[in-house]
Order: structure tokens, then sequence, then C-alpha cells
């Protein structure tokens, strides 16, 4: 056993490695020194959990090149290198260190998945061969390191095609394509953007199902399924931004053994040593797939399933990358049984990806194989409908229905051309349309999405029409049980409700309540026996920040972290509120009370009232926390620290303002405007150009 393990992190956050490498990276940290490894920590990112010294015994915020790394191990002569939680950048940087002579230089050994399997993996001409070794399926392709290859297989195969680069993170530099122009322009930047200078051009599935496997196996061949996922966006759409449910609903038994035993063949066949994320393409009318690709390393679908599911992915696959074997490692979620021990789930999970288009509206909006997203909300639910609302709710965009949005005022011709070449408001199109009377046979033809998901999408589509048409007590109840928030029900009828009663708190424990779990971990349900353990001592609930997205991002997961330790450490019970999957502040350990909800006022006020706790923090959460303090106040739920006066003195310009005047502080000259008439007068008065400031606004937004 190595007594020190190099960890190498994900560096910044960008689109398509955010926050779940972070996580990854953190669970890693303390897995190895739970079992009394020094833990070497290379990362650049200052605002990440993972680069503070409690995680590691020596942290270095250095770049992640060859060179510096090489100067690390060096300096500090660990004996391993542990590369699989870093992401991409992880991944890439050990292949260059292999191949540079470093690794063998200085006697680091690497732990868990071998360079030789993530090179197998990666490159996108002997992953095809393998697959086709053992008999998996792969769509019919080529793999090209210049620009004439890929135009002469368009030649012999047409159009669409897809474009997957080698050695890239989150589809970057590919793309689906559908004539020589995108072609030999997505070819260009995707060959300059692999490690390799290759890249992979295959015969589009598109309209085919798209299916992830998380898989996990160790040295002596034992395998199990963590979570398999369904995207209800078909092939074509990057994962990460492919709204997906867990487990998966369409899937016949047969179906889903048949893509079960084919990720476990895959994974023994890669000789993957931890955690591996697997994706199908499945065809929507007889049981054929391909396997589109591997990723031999963690991912943020694999974040998504360790929250998904209880079971933490990443501190698993340390512990195997250590030489453990599942049948050894114990479940730390109900601390009975082993790691070996299949999570099951008794509700239904949802992520909706963020998008940052709310930022940059000029930017293009359309979805295919390179993810845009910045982030994801994640909903649980009892029903699949349910978790779609909390996800909806928690993307922090005021969204508390299906219909009703901008899209009301368009065209069913621009409605349908969303569905045929989606965007991120494909959800709201496909609502806008079913609330007009378009059948679902129509949509589900445009799209490819399957008629399950459009069914269920115009069950609440109705709801809401009855709801606006006559709210009675009757549609009320109904759209309460659907998982309508207060606020949402109260938009469709057009008048204020009563708060929400008769909501439950139900536990995650990995194993359906078959065995009792340690960890309290929960969601809410309406109508339901409550599991809540409320702490025996005093509580305090910290309210997270959502999903990443730009001007909000992992500096106010690391904030809302160090408020529970806070907590935890002056003798207070820290009770978490947040929806993100991906960040540390939602690991079942970091605090006392886990409640896994949209960090909106109706949870926010139930959280507090089953954990009696004292109160609530707001200024850790960033601008989503923020923004709750007067509706919280008006619910009489006490804001411990900056109370909601003084909140709304810093975020209100004009009252801000008017404290600065008090106060005799040098200012910049101006004036508060409610309306383009007195903003127009006080421009003028002051002279171009000017300055405009929102209240209440997240990272400039708006500015």
């Amino acid at each position: 056993m190595p007594r020190s393990v190099l960890v190498i992190g994900s560096g910044p956050i960008i689109i398509g490695q955010a926050a779940e490498f972070d996580y990854a990276g953190v669970q890693a940290c303390r897995a190895l020194r739970e079992v009394g490894h020094r833990v070497i920590l290379v990362n650049s990112n200052p605002a990440t959990i993972m680069t503070d010294p409690e995680i590691a015994d020596a942290v270095y915020l250095e770049p992640l090149t060859v060179r510096s790394v090489e100067a690390i191990i060096e300096r500090e002569r660990p004996e391993a290198l542990l590369p699989t939680l870093g992401g991409q950048t992880g991944l890439n940087l050990a292949v260059e260190l292999s191949e540079a002579g470093v690794l063998e230089r200085f006697g680091v050994r690497v732990l868990g998945t071998p360079i030789e399997t993530i090179r197998l993996a990666e490159d996108r001409e002997r992953f095809k061969s393998t697959m086709l070794a053992i008999g998996e399926p792969v769509p019919q392709s080529v793999v090209v390191t210049d620009v004439a290859a890929g135009v002469a297989f368009a030649a012999e195969y047409g159009y669409p095609l897809v474009v997957r680069p080698a050695y890239t993170l989150g589809g970057t530099g590919g793309g689906l394509v559908r004539d020589e122009a995108e072609l030999r322009a997505t070819l260009e930047t995707g060959l300059a953007a692999s490690l390799i200078h290759q890249a992979l051009v295959e015969t589009s599935l598109l309209g085919w199902k798209e299916i992830e496997y998380e898989v996990l196996r160790d040295h002596a061949d034992n395998c199990i399924i963590v979570c398999n996922m369904e995207n209800i966006d078909p092939v074509g759409v990057h994962t990460g931004d492919s709204i997906v449910v867990a487990p998966s609903q369409t899937l016949s038994d047969r179906e889903y053994q048949m893509l079960r035993s084919a990720s476990i063949n895959v994974i023994r066949a890669l000789k993957v040593e931890g955690g591996c994320n697997i994706q199908f393409a499945l065809h929507p009318e007889r049981s054929e797939y391909q396997i589109i690709e591997v990723n031999p390393r963690v991912s943020r679908s694999s974040a998504l399933a360790s929250k998904a599911t209880g079971y933490p992915i990443a501190k698993i696959a340390t512990r195997i990358a250590l030489g453990q074997t599942l049948d050894e490692i114990p479940n730390p979620v109900t601390g009975i049984t082993k790691a070996a021990y299949e999570p099951t789930l008794d509700y239904c999970v949802v992520k909706i990806p963020r998008w940052p288009f709310d930022k940059f509206p000029l930017a293009d909006t359309r979805l295919g194989t390179q993810m845009k997203s910045t982030g994801e909300a994640m909903g649980i639910g009892r029903t699949f409908q349910a978790a779609l609302l909390k996800a909806l709710r928690g993307l922090d965009l005021k969204l508390e229905t299906l219909t009703g949005q901008a899209l009301a005022e368009w065209s069913n011709d621009e409605l349908e051309a969303i569905l045929e070449r989606p965007t991120h408001e494909r959800l709201a199109a496909v609502a806008e349309l079913l609330r007009r009377g378009v059948e679902a046979d129509r949509i589900a033809e445009l799209s490819t999405i399957d008629r399950f998901w459009l069914w269920e999408i115009a069950e609440l589509v109705e709801l809401e029409e009855e709801l606006r048409r006559a709210p009675s007590e009757a549609a009320i109840a109904r759209a309460r049980n659907a998982g309508y928030s207060t606020r949402g029900i109260a938009t469709l009828a057009g008048h204020t409700i009563a708060g929400t009663n008769g909501r439950a708190f139900r536990m995650v424990d990995t194993a359906a309540a078959e065995f009792p779990a340690r960890s309290p971990y929960y969601y809410l349900s309406l109508g339901e026996h409550d599991e809540m353990r409320a702490p025996a001592k005093e509580a305090v609930v910290v309210v997270g920040s959502g999903p990443i997205r730009i001007g909000q991002g992992i500096e106010f997961d690391y904030s809302s972290v160090h408020a529970a330790w806070a907590l935890r450490a002056a003798g207070r019970a820290a009770v978490v509120v947040n929806n993100n999957p991906e960040t540390v502040s939602t690991d079942f350990d970091i605090s006392d009370v886990l409640i896994f909800e949209p960090p909106g006022a109706d949870e926010v006020e139930a959280a507090c009232r089953a954990s009696k706790a004292r109160g609530v923090m707001l200024a850790f959460g960033g601008q989503t926390a923020i923004n709750l303090a007067e509706e919280l106040a008006r619910r009489e739920v006490p804001i411990i620290g900056s109370d909601r006066r003084s909140l709304d003195m810093a975020e209100d310009r004009e009252k801000f303002d008017m404290a600065l005047a008090r106060l005799g502080v040098a200012r910049p000259q101006g004036r508060a405007a409610k309306s383009f008439r007195e903003a127009r007068a006080t421009a003028r008065e002051l002279g171009f150009p000017v300055l405009v400031r929102p209240s209440y606004v997240l990272g400039g937004r708006g500015m």
C-alpha cells in the first residue's frame, strides 16, 4: 500500500467540467486519509473545497501542466498517482506524464484504472476495435486524423454524421453535422482540440433512446450497477444537456437486463478499476443497441448517480484503487451493507440542465453533442411528475409551471422548429404545443421523444389549464399531489392560497428501506409518513445556492460547506438545503441533516420547522438564498446573521444609495429609476455614459 498519493484536480470551472470534480476529488482525498495515506493535491482552482488545507496533507495551487506536476513529484516523491477523479484534465495529464517518462523516472504507480486502459477507452480507434472484438455493437464509423478521410467516409455513408474527437471533454470540438461544410469545419476544430489529433466520424443514431449505466469494478472482477439513467432527449443531444431520469422508466425488463449485461461485459473488457460511465443508444421500437462511448473516470453523470442513489461512487472508487474489493468495503450510508450491494430506488429522480443563455441571449442556443450547460438542478419525488417540477423550480429561473412562459407568443411553426432542432427551450415548446391541442403523436414524430414522457407532461399541462379556468379545491389538491409549489398554484389560480400542509420528509438510504440508514438524507413528499430524525442539538439551516451558473458558481458551495463545518464545530447541528447534485455541500456526511430540495421558501420553511431549527443562514448561498429573505421573514422564519432589513438595504440600489448619503460616503452620482422614462431623464441629467445597476441580481445580470 502506498504511503503517499498524488491526486490531480480538474482546474478552473469550465462549461462541461464543473463542481462535480471538486466533489469527486474531495471524496477521494477524504477516503485516502481515512485509511492513513498522506495526500498531496494539485489543483489551480482557489474556489474549491478541494484546495482547502483541511482536505489534503499538502496542497499545491499550481498549473495542471506536465512541467508543474513533475516539479511537485520531484519534491514530494509520492508513491502513487490517482488521476481518474479530476475529469478529462486529470486523465489527459496522467497520460502526458506517462508519455514524458515522469512516472517511470520517479517510480510513481497509477492507482485504479491503468494508463493503458485510459488510452484504450479514450483512443477512438482502439476502443472501437475492442468493442467489436468482444461482440459489442458500435455505430458504423471511421477514425480519422485529417479532414479528407472524414469527407470520404461521408461520401460513402451520407449525412447526418457525428464527430467525436479523442481525449476531449463534454464533446468539445465535436458535433452533429448535416453537410460537407459543417463536417469540414467541425473536423478542423475537433482534430485541433484532440490530445492525439484524432476523431471518430460515425453514422448518426438520431431518434434512438440514450441510456447511461454507472458501473463499478474492482481488481477481482466484481462488478455492480450503481444506477441506470434514461435521457428524455434522444441521441443527438449531449447527456449533459439532456433532461435525465433515474431509474429508467420506458425500458422493458429484457432491455434493462440486456444493457446491464453489456455494461459489465464492457467494463471487464476495458479492465477499469473504479467507476465507469457507459452510454448506449437503444432503438425505440426493437431491442437493438449500440455503444456510444465510455468514460473511464467519474463524470457529471457519476455525481448525479451518486446523489440520486446515495451511493458515494468517488469514495468507493478510491477504495477500489487502493486494492480493496467491493465485498470488503462498507457502504457508509447504511453502515451495515457492503459496497457490493446494488442501490435500490423507491423514488424517481429528474435532472434538468442549467444553461447560460439568460446571461448570453445572443448565443447559439441549439443543442447537440457538445455540452453547453454550466450546471444542473436535481429533483427527487415519488413520481416522475413531482421530480420534474422540483427540478424545474430548482433552476432558479422563476419557473413554477410548464406553460405560461414567453413561448406562448410563438407560432406553432416556430415551436415545432425547436422540436426538430432542439434548444434549451424544448421542454417549454413541448408543453406549449400540448396546451394548444397538438397531439402527442405529432410531437413524438417531430422530436422523437418517447410518448411516455409526452403523456406525463400532457397530464400536467391539462391540470395547469384547469387551474387557470376553474381553480376548484379538488384541482388545487391534485396540483399539490402532482408536486406544484404554493407559489406555482397561486400563479395558475390567480389568487393566494394557504401554505402546503401534509408534506413529509422521506429518506434516501440506497436500499429502499430494506436496511436502516445512519445517513440523514431527505426529500419532501406529500401525504406520507414522516421519516425525519430531528437533530438532538440545536439546529441551524444553511441555504445553498442551487445549480452552477455563470456568476454564481462553486464559491457558494465552498461557503455553504464551511458554514456547515463551523456550525458543527460550535456544537450546533447543521441542516443543509440544496438541490445541486455536483456539489460537496450535498454530500451525505457534510451536514447533520441534508435536505435535497430546491432552495425555495416552501422547502426552507419546511426544513426549519421539521428540524426545530433556531433559524436559517442566507449569507452563504449567493443571490438565490438572499432573495428568500423577504418571504421567509413574512412567514416568521428567523434569519440568523444579517437580517432582512440589512440585506434589503444592501441589495436595493435606492436604499443603499440613501444609506451612503446618510453616512457621508463618497459615491458615484446617480438615482434609482423604476421605469425607462425615469431612467432616460436621469441619464440625460447626468450625461452619458451611464452605468445601469439593477437591484437584487446575480453577477451583474442585466447591468
